[in-house]
């Protein structure tokens, strides 16, 4: 039986009983509409910990657009049903005044390190202060020993990342791989809101991307970028960026044989919606 729980005090009290019985507690924090991607994160983290708690709360701080606020999916029943067959303990949905009691300024001046500049950080200016603002106060609330986030959002667990190290909060990032629709697209919530038939064939991000590694030692990292951006303008697809970085600091590589961690990552709209995606390509 899940436990919805949507306030502080309620969910404080069940983790001070996990701790009396030196429970571990993995932290799957998400927005809802929940896919297989969620699912593959729940079923590591109940794997490593005793515990899983997941949370549900479209943060409003991190949407650029407030239409995009606006048309986020919202379907707490069908994710708590979803959920049912995966050992989760607690699915914390709490309201704004839990989560900012003190209004959306809380914690909204941490330092990101300059890991926000690039690729989505110059395109969506101040979503990662949004990010790592409500998860900086998830991990005070639920005081996980594990967090898991996807590999999907590169940009965004490698923000965390950082936040975790630089303020020193005892709980270990755990990234997990990408999970993918048949086509090759990444799963995301916002893939209901595509046509279908550009869903079907939006694997053609994930298919550039392999590309793109296929030549990464017979082309330059220019003529990489060239190539892919190139590929993805087909209508309906329209390509913000294809970015091609060090894998620890995400600053643009002019070389990739410069990093021992390059990473190529994209972003590429289509029927009004921002797919994001990205592969390593080199790993030392």
């Amino acid at each position: 039986m899940i436990a919805v729980i949507e306030s502080v005090d309620a969910l404080s009290k069940r983790i001070e009983e996990y701790r009396e019985n030196e429970k571990t507690i993995g932290f799957v924090p998400t927005m809802g509409a929940l896919h297989e991607g969620h699912i593959s994160l729940v079923r590591k983290a109940k794997r490593e910990n005793d515990i899983v708690i997941i949370s549900v709360f479209v943060n409003p701080t991190q949407f650029n657009d407030k239409k995009d606020l606006e048309k986020y999916p919202r379907t707490l029943d069908a994710d708590v049903e979803l959920l049912v067959p995966h050992g989760v303990s607690i699915v914390f949905a709490p309201g704004m005044h839990e989560v900012y009691p003190k209004g959306v300024e809380l914690g909204s001046d941490i330092d990101l390190g300059g890991l926000d500049e690039y690729m989505e950080g110059a395109f969506r200016p101040g979503h990662f202060k949004g990010v790592a603002q409500v998860v900086k106060r998830l991990l005070e609330i639920v005081t996980p020993d594990r967090l898991y986030m996807g590999q999907k959002d590169f940009q965004q667990f490698s923000i965390i990342g950082h936040m975790i190290r630089t303020l020193h909060i005892h709980t270990e990032l755990v990234v997990c791989r990408i999970i993918r629709e048949s086509s090759g697209l990444a799963m995301s919530s916002r893939n209901e809101r595509l046509l279908q038939k550009t869903r079907d064939q939006a694997g053609l991000i994930y298919k550039t991307l392999k590309a793109v590694k296929k030549y990464r030692n017979s082309k330059s990292v220019s003529e990489l970028k060239k190539y892919g951006l190139k590929r993805l303008a087909v209508p309906p697809f329209q390509p913000d960026y294809l970015s091609i970085v060090d894998g620890f600091t995400l600053q643009p590589l002019n070389d990739i044989n410069s990093s021992t961690y390059a990473v190529a990552c994209v972003a590429v709209w289509a029927d009004g919606v921002r797919l994001i995606d990205n592969i390593i390509l080199k790993k030392d």
